[in-house]
This record gives C-alpha cells, sequence and structure tokens, in this order.
C-alpha cells in the first residue's frame, strides 16, 4: 500500500495518523481544538515530536477542553511549564490559553468553530492537484491573517496550512497515496 512520501512507514503512530486521521474531514470542534493546540506547538518541531508526545498534552490539557483551558490561570500555567511529557514553552502555553478564549468566542459568534473554519472554503475540500509541495497558500494566509486579527497567537500560515491539511480541509495526500 502506498501512502505519503513524508510517512515513515517503520514507525507505527506516523503510518497510523496517515492512515485514520491525517486528511479526514473534521468537523468536531473539540477535534478541531485539539488539532489547533497541537499545530501550535509543533512551530518549530518535527509533528512525529508531537505524536509522542500527543496523550500527555491530552492529560495536561485537561482533554483539550477548550472551556477548561480558556479558564487557565498562573498556577496552571507553572505547573504545564513543569511537566516534561509536553513541550514546556511558557509563550506556547500562554498561546493556547489566549486560543482557547478566541475559539470560544468564535464558536459563540458562528455557532461553531466548525463553521468558522469550514465556511472559508464552502463547506469544500481542497484537493492537491499537483505534484509540488507547498506549506502555504492563499487560503492559509486568509485565515492566518483573520486569526491574528482576532488576537491568535502560532497561527501563522504555515501552521494553518498544515492544520488545514490535518483537518481535512486541504486533501494533501500525494496522488499515488491510497488516501488520494
Amino acid at each position: 500500500m502506498k501512502r505519503c512520501f513524508w510517512v515513515d512507514e517503520k514507525s507505527d503512530i506516523y503510518t497510523k495518523y496517515h492512515d485514520e486521521e491525517w486528511g479526514v474531514p473534521t468537523y468536531d470542534d473539540s477535534t478541531l481544538f485539539e488539532f489547533l493546540i497541537l499545530e501550535s506547538f509543533q512551530a518549530g518541531l518535527s509533528w512525529l515530536t508531537i505524536l509522542k508526545k500527543r496523550e500527555a498534552f491530552r492529560d495536561a490539557f485537561d482533554g483539550f477542553d477548550v472551556q477548561k483551558v480558556a479558564l487557565y490561570d498562573e498556577c496552571k500555567v507553572n505547573k504545564l511549564l513543569q511537566n516534561a511529557n509536553i513541550i514546556r514553552s511558557r509563550g506556547k502555553i500562554l498561546a493556547a490559553i489566549n486560543n482557547a478564549k478566541i475559539f470560544l468566542s468564535l464558536q459563540k459568534e458562528f455557532g461553531s468553530f466548525s463553521k468558522y473554519i469550514w465556511g472559508f472554503t464552502d463547506y469544500k475540500i481542497i484537493k492537491r492537484t499537483t505534484d509540488d509541495v507547498i506549506v502555504s497558500s492563499q487560503l492559509s494566509d486568509a485565515i492566518s491573517k483573520d486569526l491574528k486579527k482576532r488576537g491568535m497567537k502560532y497561527v501563522g500560515t504555515i501552521i494553518i496550512y498544515s492544520y488545514l491539511q490535518a483537518i481535512g480541509i486541504v486533501n494533501d495526500h500525494d496522488k499515488n497515496c491510497f488516501k488520494y
């Protein structure tokens, strides 16, 4: 079975992620929040590092419960900074809390975060038509710009493009991949 070029087939966690999650259209706000948090923590690191720490992130961030994360205080920030099982970046932790608050405001404004994020493509999946590997697009530029305008952090166009791939808005599977 052929997979995307980036999948290390010796890594069960990577293969499973590719085969079962990456690029699958996601509409559930809880999952959308989880991926937003994980993508922002991935900045500057490999995705495999994040996948290996995913369960630790889930435990540390209360199951990615956006309501709880939005209420984190300095005591919780300090606790997270002591957790060797996650990425201990004060900036990224503070961004996660900040972004949770904005995520909630987007839910209130649009009825759900899913409606907000999928509204950028009118609920259509953007399918890769070239063999070129890209890391950003006009779509990720527009979403990044809007999220930043609303006050989100760690949502640059490259992070957002990766997020759009993960949640299935952009189908970037290689043409010879069985998931294309």
